[in-house]
């Protein structure tokens, strides 16, 4: 009887958890149970108010990621050289003595600072993520600086609104216009596409989509604005200049609530509708009936996304984008507003978790998206400090999604560079690992859950046994500090339960056992202050067109030591449209974006049968035009490359694409390309201005048939 002939016969068991993943929705889950160590479909929960009963289609097929026949099942530990494949099967107690040995011998010629627990966003639980810091601050290991995500996104609106948190993003619902900026949420975030489609069906609300691709959210839009990557600045500009020019800018709204709308006013005066279409390659009648439509509709909800914030002037087109809300003062309305992340509003204490109390101020940071520089010893990443000889990597795949990664591969390479990798599957990053242990999954560990796309913390327990061999991260922070000595630090020695009681109770949320027939809590602010109505997040309540962009408190900004990152005195005065991008030349005729594909995410999904077998290959999103006087055929070998290196994809002819753009989905295994290296050899490992963060979406680049 096949697994589907057994569901129809017996009653199922539905557990209830959250989905790990990054990515903003974290949805509240409903889980087939089949029997103790094995799960069916997995649903959105109904019950929940954001998640509406809809989950992403690799999510509903999680069962194809929790029974995977090649999950990692034992420790290994390397035979012969880094990355040739050589591995023999340890006992976890032997694995585990090795990597703590390692790691005592390289604090005894370094210091402390030589070792660095390296982790992010493969799961966003907060103790199974989290608590590698209680083991870095009880070591004084190097800092990490996490930047590749959010940095670029967060600093942009927080020199706008200085609090990273908005409207109740289920007010999609209730809006009259939906302006989707930047954010591919078919893709990333489908929760985002059910509450907008429902104020089209109940209200008849206008969906916009800006973004550099016809996409799969594009498609669903009522008006589509095609940009060239890195220009919403100047789309924003022209549209503010519109609303203040025809008398649709709300100025009893800009006079009470910001700080300087007649300097905004005077800056926008030549930032016309036929100037910002020669930039964003727009016309300029798109432009004024977009200005016209959000300057008429006072129910005009800007969700803004993440993507468009992967531009070296990110932070500045984030906040200019932002800024048009404060210009048609749509804030004040229910169903208006700007939305980016609310993760400023789910507040839960990590300190026992992390080992805050254990922590040194004058211990080095070292940022993550700059992985590659930090391994090949660059002293403006290393801060002065030792080298990194010593590594552990939970939950995340550097070696494939980080950039530069031939600076990457050749760090990882060094002889003298010991790295532990804990892992659910042999990834880029496990397979250049002296020591790879396994890890388990999501429905096999207790955690909880803070969505910062909605206004949820959501209880993840246990609903299933591992196989034999996988333990979690928990398990191997509490064991490793056993081996190396501060076992007996606050917050070692409690269980994952025992953790989230104490986070649960500091909130006033009761315990894990009470918490879980709850499920979720709603931590959504009223009205008036997540629409602002009180005053903006900084001192004097102003919203701010005029940010000060090293001076003002970001969400992530880095600690002191590290100082102001890129070329921060190029940031402009007012929004407005800066060339810190990767401009083409001569050379680099071509803007590469690297955007998500709709199977994957990030690395994640990526080892998927039906995964693979949707999203094909590699690929490069070409316009037709651009092919032809290439030479390109549908399918075509094509190389892409610039400084940092060359891939080889295989051409897709896409006339949803503006000319001299082109598209690379996915963040495929560097094993999926001919030549074993992956897109991010392309992308760029330096800091953007001011705080950091990874512009994989800025790249300048040639293309040509390939060799």
């Amino acid at each position: 009887m096949n697994q589907h002939a057994r569901i129809a016969q017996a009653k199922l068991r539905i557990g209830h958890s959250a989905c790990p993943h990054d990515c903003p929705s974290t949805c509240a889950l409903d889980v087939e149970l089949l029997d103790e160590r094995t799960i069916g479909r997995v649903h959105g929960a109904k019950a929940n108010t954001y998640t509406a009963g809809v989950v992403c289609a690799k999510v509903a097929r999680y069962a194809d990621r929790v029974h995977h026949p090649d999950r990692l099942l034992k420790p290994l530990v390397r035979l012969g050289a880094k990355g040739e494949g050589g591995w023999k099967e340890s006992s976890w107690e032997a694995a585990l003595d090795l990597v703590a040995e390692k790691f005592i011998a390289a604090e005894g010629k370094y210091g402390g600072e030589t070792v660095w627990p390296y982790f992010y966003a493969g799961t966003m639980g907060l103790v199974q993520r989290d608590g590698i810091n209680r083991l870095r601050h009880a070591k004084k290991y190097s800092g990490f600086f996490g930047s590749i995500c959010t940095n670029l996104a967060w600093t942009g609106w927080m020199m706008g609104t200085g609090k990273l948190a908005g409207p109740d993003p289920r007010e999609m619902a209730k809006s009259d216009c939906v302006v989707i900026w930047g954010t591919n949420a078919v893709v990333t975030q489908v929760n985002v596409m059910t509450h907008a489609i429902h104020a089209r069906k109940q209200r008849g609300a206008k969906i916009v989509v800006i973004d550099i691709y016809d996409n799969a959210t594009m498609k669903q839009a009522d008006m589509g604005l095609l940009l060239k990557p890195g220009t919403d600045g100047a789309l924003a500009c022209a549209v503010m200049h519109i609303l203040f020019r025809d008398g649709l800018a709300d100025r009893d709204y800009l006079e009470k609530y910001t700080d300087d709308p007649k300097g905004l006013e005077a800056h926008l005066a030549d930032r016309t509708p036929e100037w910002a279409a020669a930039i964003t390659g727009l016309s300029a009648a798109e432009i004024e009936a977009f200005a016209r439509l959000v300057g008429t509709t006072k129910r005009t909800f800007f969700r803004l996304g993440y993507g468009f914030s992967r531009q070296r002037n990110g932070a500045v087109n984030m906040h200019a984008a932002l800024s048009v809300a404060a210009v048609t003062g749509c804030w004040q309305y229910e169903g208006g507003g700007a939305f980016h992340s609310n993760s400023g509003i789910l507040k839960l204490n990590t300190d026992l978790v992390e080992g805050s109390r254990l922590r040194d101020p004058d211990i080095r940071y070292l940022d993550q998206s700059r992985i590659g520089p930090v391994l090949t010893g660059a002293a403006d990443a290393l801060f002065g400090g030792p080298p990194v000889t010593a590594m552990l990597i939970q939950n995340t795949n550097p070696a494939n999604v980080a950039p530069e990664q031939r600076l990457v591969k050749r760090g990882f390479l060094r002889d003298d560079l010991f790295t532990c990798v804990h892992e659910q599957f042999m990834t880029d990053t496990a397979k250049l690992a002296d020591v790879v242990l396994p890890a388990t999954m999501f429905l096999e560990h207790d955690d909880i859950y803070k969505g910062g796309g909605n206004q949820h913390v959501t209880l993840g327990p246990k609903l299933i046994d591992p196989p034999e061999g996988p333990r979690t991260n928990h398990f191997v922070i509490e064991e490793l500090a056993k081996r190396l000595g501060v076992a007996d630090r606050p917050g070692f020695g409690l269980t994952e339960r025992e953790h989230i009681d104490i986070m649960l109770e500091k909130k006033g949320l009761g315990s894990f056992d009470t918490f879980r027939e709850r499920r979720w809590a709603d931590l959504q602010p009223e009205f008036e202050a997540a629409h602002f109505v009180k005053g903006f997040g900084h001192p004097d309540g102003k919203y701010r067109f005029r940010p000060d962009w090293t001076g003002t408190p970001a969400s992530n900004r880095p600690p002191k030591s590290m100082g102001i990152f890129g070329p921060h005195q190029r940031l402009p005065e007012f929004p407005d449209h800066v060339d810190l991008i990767e401009v083409t030349d001569a050379e680099h005729p071509f803007r590469l974006a690297t955007s998500p594909a709709r199977n994957f995410l990030n690395s994640s999904f990526t080892e998927t049968p039906v995964s693979i077998a949707r999203e094909i290959r590699p690929q490069l999103l070409i316009h037709p035009e651009d092919a032809e006087t290439l030479g390109l055929g549908e399918g075509a070998r094509v190389e892409v490359g610039n400084r940092r290196g060359e891939v080889v994809l295989h051409a897709k002819l896409f006339d949803g694409v503006r000319r001299g753009v082109v598209i690379a989905e996915g963040v495929w295994p560097n094993s999926a390309h001919e030549r074993g290296e992956g897109i991010n050899v392309l992308t760029g490992a330096d800091a953007p201005a001011p705080y950091g963060g990874a512009a994989v979406h800025d790249n300048k680049v040639w293309v040509r048939v390939a060799a």
